[in-house]
C-alpha cells in the first residue's frame, strides 16, 4: 500500500486522489440501470388503493368489480393475505394491506395488478369500501394522553435488544408509545452544585426525504420461491423480513438491488416489495411491478417531528455539570425504524459536551399521520437542533460569547463520550475554530441586522452491531471483481471501494468492477447505513483484497524461486528485488493450466461487542459536523438571507476529495433545507397539504449562499481503512442551529421551532423587541 501507484504515476496513492466516479460516464449518459428501468417478459403493472380517512374501521371492501375486469389479474385485499406476518423493526405492527382498521390517510386498504397501470387505476375506482370513522390524534404529545383514541388496542408483537450499562429500552411502555428508549450515567447530586438550571422545550418539523427515484420494485414470485429487483439500501435485512412475513425460507429469497436513485435512509425495510410479491403469487407467478408515484412516496414514509425539552445545569464561570432531556418523537401510524431511531436521538442529546450527570428518554409515538422512519442524521438532528440551541440561549442569558462557551465546555480528543464508549476521535475544539475563522466570527464588524452563528453536531457512525463481508477476486489476465453490499445510491461508496482495492492490488482502479449485487452471491452486510460504508465495509473489502494478494505473491513466489518478501506487485506484474519486471499470466497458468485460475479472497468485519457499551458495541468512529453561517434579516418580512454558509467534516484519512466534498456540502443542503424550507403540512383532519413536488418548498439554486463551501479535515483518528471515517451526515447536524444563532445575533430572536419561515422570524423578532422594551422598562 505505501508507495503503490497506478502505471505512469509511479509513487502516487490511488486512495486520497480526486478521481472521476466509477458510474460516473453510465449515469450522465443514461446508460445506468435502476429499479425503475427493470423490465421483465409479460411484466403486470400494480397499483394501491388508499384511505380517505386518517382513522377509521373497515367494516366490508367489495372487490368482485375490480375483479371481473378485463386486463386484471389479482387484487389484494385483507382477504389475501391470511397467515401472512405484520412487518417492522423492533416493532411488527405493519400489515401488507390494511386489515381491522386504517391509521391515517394514505394507508394502503387495497391493490391490484393489471396488464397496465391504466387498467390497474381504472380497477381500483370499482372497489368499495365501508367505513366507521373513529376519532383521530395527530400531535405526538396529544397522543400519550391516556385521554387519547389508542391506534392499536391490541399491542403488535415487538422485542428490544439487550442493551449495556445506563441503558434501557422497551415496546409499549405508554399510551400509544411503539418504543421508549432510556440513558442514564453519572450521580444525580450533582445537580446541587449547579448555580444555573435551565429548561427549554424546542420543536422540529417533519421532511419527507424526496429521493427522486420512487420506491419500486418488481417482484416474481409463487408460494415457495420469491424474486425481487428492488430499490432497497439493505438487501440482506429485505431478505430475511420477506422471509418471515411469508413463511419461506430465507434461501427462497433472492434480492436484487441495481443502483439506487437517492434513498437517505427511507429504503430500509419493506415499502413496495411485500404487495408487489404477493400480487405475483395471486398471478401465477407472473413479474408484477409496483412503482410508487411522487405523491405516494409522500404517504408512505417521513422524518420525525419532534417535541424536545431540555434541562441543563452549570455553574457560574459556564462549565457545564448536567443535563436531562425528554423527546417525544412523532412516529406516525406505524413503527417502521422509529425503535431505532428513538435509540439515537436519546443516546445523543449530551451532545459534543462534558456533563457530569446525562439522564435522557426518547419515546416514539404512534400518531394517525404519515409514518416516520429512518431519515439522514438518524435522530442525531433532533438532538442537535436541541442541544446546540439551548448552548446559544444559555449563553444570551448569562452573557458568555455562543463560540466560547461551545469551545471551554467540548469533549476533548480521545475523551470518553460516556462510559463504555469509543472516545472522541477530532479535535472538536479546532474544528470549531476552523469554521468560525473561515467566516471571520471573531473579527466581524457589527451591521445591522447582520448576524453570525457557529454550530456544531454529534453522531456516533457505523452502526450497532454491523458486520460487513466482502470478496475480492481476480482473473488471470488481472481483471478484478469486488463484491459486496453496499449499495451505491449517489455516494459514490462503490468508487471509494474500488480505490481501496486498487490500493492495495497496486493496479488501475479501471480495472476493478464492483459486482452486481444479489442476495445468493453477494456476501452478507446488514445494510448501507449509519455512514458505514467506508469504515465498516472499507475495512471488509481492505481485508480481502490483502488476502488475495498474498495468495497471489505466494504463487509468484513458488515459481519463481524468489523470496516471498523479495517480490511486490504492481500493475498485475510481479517486481523482485533487482527491479526486474516479471509477467503474471504465463506464471499462473505454467501453475494451474491453459485454463487460468481465480485468486480469490475473503473478508469480514464487526466491532467487537461490549456489556460496558450502552448499544451493545462500542461505535466505530464519530461523525461531526461543524458550521458556521452569517445571515442578513429583513425585520420589516422576516425574510433570511444566508450569506455566507461554511460547513466542515473530518474524513479522518480521504479517500476521493470530491467524493468528501459532495457528502458535507450535500448534507449541508439539507440542513439549509431543514432551517428554512422544509416541513410537512397538515389540516386538521390529517390530510397532508403539501405532499407532492410543486407544493414542497425546498431549496432552489438561487437559495444557496453565494459563498457556500466546504472544508475536509483529515485529522487522521478514523479507525476505518487508512484512517478514514465515515462521512454524509454529519455536515447536516450543525445548520439549522448554526443559522438560528446568526438568526439571533442579527435580530436578538432566539427561535426554538423548525423551519425558521418568515412567520416565524417575525414573530420572534417582535417578542425580542417587547423583551428589550420591558427590560428598558425594568431598568
Amino acid at each position: 500500500m505505501n508507495g503503490t501507484a497506478t502505471p505512469g504515476e509511479a509513487g502516487e496513492p490511488i486512495v486520497g486522489r480526486d478521481r472521476p466516479r466509477l458510474d460516473s460516464t453510465a449515469k450522465v449518459t443514461g446508460r445506468a440501470l435502476y429499479t425503475v428501468d427493470i423490465k421483465k417478459a409479460g411484466m403486470l403493472h400494480a397499483k394501491v388503493l388508499r384511505s380517505p380517512h386518517a382513522h377509521a374501521r373497515i367494516l366490508g371492501i367489495d372487490a368482485s368489480a375490480a375483479r371481473s375486469l378485463a386486463g386484471v389479474t389479482a387484487v389484494l385485499t385483507r382477504e389475501e393475505i391470511g397467515g401472512l406476518k405484520p412487518y417492522g423493526t423492533y416493532v411488527k405492527d405493519q400489515p401488507i394491506v390494511a386489515t381491522d382498521s386504517v391509521r391515517y390517510v394514505g394507508d394502503v386498504v387495497a391493490a391490484v395488478a393489471a396488464v397496465d397501470e391504466r387498467t390497474a387505476i381504472a380497477a381500483l375506482d370499482l372497489i368499495q369500501v365501508e367505513y366507521q370513522q373513529l376519532p383521530a390524534v395527530f400531535g405526538a404529545k396529544e397522543a400519550t394522553d391516556p385521554a387519547a383514541p389508542a391506534i392499536f388496542p391490541e399491542q403488535p408483537y415487538a422485542v428490544s435488544p439487550a442493551y449495556g450499562d445506563g441503558a434501557f429500552g422497551a415496546p409499549h411502555t405508554a399510551h400509544n408509545v411503539s418504543y421508549e428508549f432510556r440513558y442514564e450515567t453519572g450521580d444525580e447530586g450533582v445537580w446541587a452544585e449547579c448555580d444555573y438550571v435551565f429548561e427549554d422545550t424546542f420543536t422540529f418539523s417533519r421532511m419527507n426525504h424526496l429521493h427522486l427515484e420512487p420506491f419500486v420494485t418488481v417482484a416474481e414470485a409463487t408460494s415457495g420461491q420469491i424474486e425481487v429487483w428492488t430499490s432497497t439500501q439493505s438487501p440482506f435485512p429485505m431478505r430475511r423480513e420477506l422471509a418471515r412475513v411469508f413463511g419461506v425460507p430465507e434461501n427462497d429469497v433472492r434480492v436484487n438491488v441495481p443502483l439506487l436513485g437517492g434513498g437517505f435512509g427511507a429504503k430500509n425495510g419493506p415499502k413496495t416489495e411485500a404487495i408487489a410479491v404477493r400480487l405475483s403469487q395471486l398471478s401465477g407467478g407472473q413479474p408484477v411491478r409496483y412503482c410508487m408515484s411522487t405523491e405516494e412516496v409522500f404517504l408512505t414514509l417521513s422524518q420525525h417531528d419532534a417535541i424536545l425539552t431540555v434541562k441543563s445545569g452549570l455553574k457560574a464561570d459556564g462549565e457545564f455539570v448536567a443535563r436531562q432531556s425528554k423527546v417525544l418523537l412523532n412516529g406516525g401510524a406505524y413503527a417502521d425504524a422509529s425503535p431505532l431511531v428513538a435509540e439515537k436521538a436519546g443516546y445523543r442529546m449530551p451532545g459534543a459536551y462534558r456533563w457530569k450527570r446525562i439522564d435522557s428518554v426518547c419515546q416514539a409515538v404512534i400518531t394517525n399521520t404519515v409514518p416516520a422512519g429512518a431519515y439522514r442524521g438518524f435522530g442525531a438532528t433532533q438532538a442537535t437542533w436541541a442541544s446546540e440551541r439551548q448552548v446559544d440561549l444559555i449563553a444570551e442569558r448569562l452573557g458568555f460569547d455562543p463560540l466560547e462557551l461551545r469551545l471551554k465546555n467540548a469533549k476533548g480528543l480521545g475523551e470518553e463520550f460516556v462510559p463504555g464508549e469509543t472516545p472522541i476521535d477530532s479535535d472538536l475544539r479546532h474544528g470549531l475554530n476552523l469554521v468560525a475563522d473561515a467566516i471571520s466570527y471573531r473579527d466581524r464588524s457589527r451591521s445591522p441586522n447582520r448576524g453570525m452563528g457557529v454550530a456544531m453536531g454529534i453522531k456516533d457512525g457505523g452502526g450497532v452491531n454491523k458486520p460487513a463481508q466482502a470478496r475480492v477476486k481476480v482473473a488471470t489476465n488481472g481483471d478484478v471483481f469486488l463484491n459486496c453490499g453496499l449499495v451505491e445510491m449517489g455516494q459514490g461508496g462503490h468508487s471509494a471501494l474500488c480505490q481501496i482495492v486498487a490500493e492495495t492490488l497496486a493496479c488501475d482502479p479501471k480495472r476493478v468492477k464492483y459486482a452486481a449485487i444479489d442476495t445468493d452471491n453477494t456476501p452478507f452486510d446488514q445494510g448501507t447505513n449509519a455512514s458505514s460504508g467506508i469504515a465498516v465495509m472499507g475495512h471488509a473489502v481492505l481485508q480481502a483484497a490483502e488476502r488475495v494478494k498474498c495468495s497471489v505473491l505466494d504463487v509468484a513466489a513458488e515459481q519463481l524461486r524468489l523470496d516471498r518478501e523479495s517480490i511486490r506487485l504492481q500493475d498485475w506484474h510481479i517486481i523482485d528485488a533487482d527491479g526486474a519486471t516479471h509477467d503474471l499470466p504465463p506464471l499462473i497458468m505454467d501453475r494451474f493450466g491453459g485454463t487460468g485460475y481465480e485468486f480469490t479472497g475473503d473478508g469480514y468485519f464487526k466491532v467487537r461487542n461490549s456489556s460496558r457499551a450502552p448499544l451493545e458495541a462500542p461505535c466505530m468512529f464519530w461523525e461531526i459536523g461543524w458550521a458556521a453561517a452569517e445571515v442578513e434579516v429583513d425585520p420589516e418580512t422576516g425574510r433570511v438571507e444566508v450569506l455566507q454558509l461554511v460547513v466542515s467534516g473530518d474524513a479522518g484519512k480521504v479517500v476521493n476529495k470530491l467524493g468528501c466534498r459532495g457528502q458535507d456540502e450535500g448534507a449541508a443542503v439539507f440542513g439549509l433545507a431543514q432551517a428554512l424550507f422544509e416541513e410537512l403540512r397538515y389540516n386538521d383532519d390529517g390530510q397532508l397539504l403539501n405532499g407532492e413536488a410543486l407544493l414542497y418548498r425546498v431549496p432552489l439554486a438561487e437559495d444557496i449562499p453565494q459563498r457556500f463551501f466546504s472544508i475536509t479535515q483529515e485529522q487522521g483518528h478514523g479507525a476505518g481503512p487508512f484512517g478514514t471515517k465515515g462521512m454524509g451526515e454529519g455536515g447536516m447536524l450543525p445548520i439549522a442551529p448554526a443559522i438560528a444563532q446568526a438568526i439571533a445575533d442579527a435580530t436578538g430572536a432566539q427561535l426554538t421551532s423548525l423551519p425558521m419561515t418568515p412567520e416565524r422570524v417575525y414573530n420572534g423578532i417582535r417578542a425580542a423587541q417587547s423583551r428589550q422594551g420591558r427590560v428598558g422598562a425594568d431598568a
